[in-house]
């Protein structure tokens, strides 16, 4: 029974960070991969040339060609736990109401977690196209920015369906007054579905509040601000696992916690870009 527990209670928890993360897998990360997460690295598939076509010899026929796939190494080097008190019941007699709680309460701040990591590494990526205008987006050129990216994403060869755009709440405001930005409301289900907020130029876009950039080689006197990041989630990586599923510790024998619990569980997970020219970065940077 308590193992079904550990098990049910991780995948409820694992719901939660899918309705939460603004970085979602197949929306922004793909999760494809080989190997077991718990051991600290994996291999992920990269593909860069698309299958080639040549004209069929009704005699002879064709010879096949080598595909071009190669693996990469992702190493699974974030390392996160929960670890929530609960006072006056031992395990066996915590309610499902207080289990509950403690639940939805891991899954949203695991996915705050996970968010500020997948951008941080998104944003800092070296090789990154980023965008030569530093001043603050405006009316006038919010679209432009956007059609901008457009241009460089497609000469990189990056597929039209699947593209994204994470923007800061700054971008949104500037971008929802223009009349190209399609809403919410006009998306089909299965886009909203993955919590995009709307579409302008061909991105899926979606807002997030953790879009501060930090660098260590920027201007001291210069505060640095992400306004967007566009990309697709096939040369974006990442892979999650519980390497302790979630579950309720008794803590009577631990000679500190009398009549105590806690809701444990510990996630291990790995981000990559593995063809960081896919990326265009837009920033601001003002006087502090």
């Amino acid at each position: 029974m308590e193992h079904a527990n550990q098990e049910r209670w991780s995948k409820l928890v694992d719901a939660k960070l899918r309705n939460q993360l603004v970085t979602r897998d197949n929306a922004i990360f793909n999760s494809r991969y080989e190997g077991d997460p718990k051991s600290g690295k994996v291999k992920i598939p990269v593909r860069d040339t698309e299958v080639e076509v040549k004209a069929y010899d009704k005699a002879n026929g064709i010879d096949p060609k080598a595909g071009t796939t190669t693996y990469l190494n992702l190493d699974i080097d974030h390392d996160e736990a929960v670890n929530e008190l609960i006072d006056g019941y031992d395990a066996a007699s915590v309610p499902d109401g207080i289990v509950a709680d403690r639940l939805d309460s891991a899954g949203y701040s695991q996915a705050l977690s996970i968010d500020k990591a997948s951008l941080e590494a998104l944003q800092s990526e070296t090789g990154a196209n980023i965008c030569a205008t530093k001043s603050a987006v405006t009316e006038e050129n919010a679209y432009k920015l956007a059609l901008q990216a457009k241009r460089v994403l497609g000469r990189k060869g990056v597929p039209k369906d699947g593209r994204f755009m994470i923007a800061s709440p700054e971008y949104m405001e500037v971008l929802m007054l223009d009349s190209h930005f399609i809403k919410q409301g006009d998306l089909s289900q299965e886009l909203v579905q993955t919590g995009a907020v709307g579409k302008i130029a061909g991105f899926a876009v979606y807002e997030s509040n953790n879009m501060d950039f930090e660098n260590a080689n920027r201007v001291a006197s210069r505060k640095t601000t992400t306004d967007f990041i566009c990309g697709h989630p096939n040369w974006c990586h990442r892979v999650m696992e519980w390497q302790v599923p979630v579950h309720l510790q008794d803590l009577n024998g631990s000679g500190k916690y009398i009549g105590a619990s806690a809701v444990q569980g510990r996630k291990v997970y790995g981000i990559k870009v593995s063809k960081p020219q896919t990326l265009f970065i837009k920033r601001t940077e003002a006087a502090t």
